[in-house]
């Protein structure tokens, strides 16, 4: 069995990589060249450390994985990152264990690369303002990944803690990024793209305050019971997701569920935007959104093009 160890799989990682990866993913996804499996949630002893195991196959490639994933708010006493993410790979003939990513930091990467996709495929091509709900690392990469494929000249923060939002500004400032704090009904009133990465229970703003041609990408809503954006929004806008299945039970569509069920609200995949197959943004004056509940596939692609990185320069290392 191969391993591939944090640090490793840190060096090796690139967002061009993760893009690649993201992208082949959901077109896969979408595309029934592979299958996903329903998402499995747990809880620690404490409700607020949360962990999951989402996985997948690739027909095409006899390529079986999982994702662990969890996010343990009381690790920051640790001097550890609240979140973590480990790839295992199985032998498709005999179901043992073939390989162990461990992607942690990789995960930054693999999420913003979701968000840099909906973005390239559905923003206006002039957006060029940027709010971003949520100040934690992954909102910084968040940044960094629509910033390849936007010229994003604003970046505006908005977060419960004016400590935290100031310290993402200045890790944003010292990469050469013009950021500032904002209110909720500020920022999005003068902001192309709104990106929200927190694990909000309630709407973190108000469906009047988002104008027409802004494209919303909703990156946090990973389990029942989150929600980030107001259901009035969802039923204005044009919806795409990561996987639709999994969108309506514990992503961000999983409160206008009935409607997409009903025909009232549309909902495509993005892969099929990728691949051509469906429309994205028809009009300026379109909102467009996107839901990345995220998926077993993305980070099975990505570990998958870590490790065989890891294997070309030799230095994955070889388990008993």
């Amino acid at each position: 069995m191969l391993y591939v160890s944090e640090n490793k799989s840190m060096e090796l990682v690139t967002r061009p990589m993760a893009f690649a990866a993201i992208r082949e993913a959901l077109i896969a996804a979408a595309d029934d060249s592979a299958l996903s499996f329903p998402a499995l949630q747990g809880t620690g002893r404490d409700a607020a450390h949360r962990f999951s195991v989402k996985a997948a196959r690739v027909n095409s490639s006899n390529l079986t994985g999982l994702k662990i994933g969890a996010y343990w708010p009381s690790a920051d006493s640790a001097g550890l990152p609240r979140g973590s993410s480990t790839v295992v790979f199985l032998d498709d003939a005999t179901g043992r264990m073939e390989a162990i990513v461990r992607t942690s930091a990789a995960n930054y990467f693999r999420t913003a690369a979701a968000d840099a996709l909906a973005v390239e495929l559905l923003a206006r091509p002039d957006a060029e303002t940027l709010a971003v709900f949520g100040a934690g690392d992954q909102a910084f990469h968040e940044v960094m990944a629509v910033r390849e494929v936007r010229r994003i000249s604003r970046v505006y923060i908005v977060n419960r803690t004016a400590e935290r939002a100031e310290a993402l500004i200045k890790r944003l400032r010292d990469s050469g990024i013009d950021a500032a704090p904002a209110g909720a009904q500020f920022a999005c009133e003068n902001s192309d793209i709104i990106v929200t990465v927190t694990a909000s229970k309630q709407p973190l703003f108000e469906n009047a305050w988002v104008r027409p041609g802004t494209h919303v990408s909703g990156m946090g809503a990973d389990n029942r019971g989150k929600q980030e954006m107001p259901v009035e929004l969802l039923r204005r806008g044009r919806l795409f997701a990561d996987l639709v299945p999994q969108s309506v039970v514990i992503g961000e569509f999983q409160y206008v569920a009935a409607d997409i069920a009903a025909g009232t609200v549309r909902l495509d995949p993005l892969g099929d935007v990728a691949r051509g197959h469906k429309a994205g943004r028809q009009s300026t004056d379109d909102i467009t959104i996107f839901d990345s509940s995220g998926i077993a596939l993305q980070d099975i692609f990505l570990a998958k093009m870590i490790l065989d990185e890891c294997n070309r320069r030799g230095d994955a290392v070889q388990l008993t």
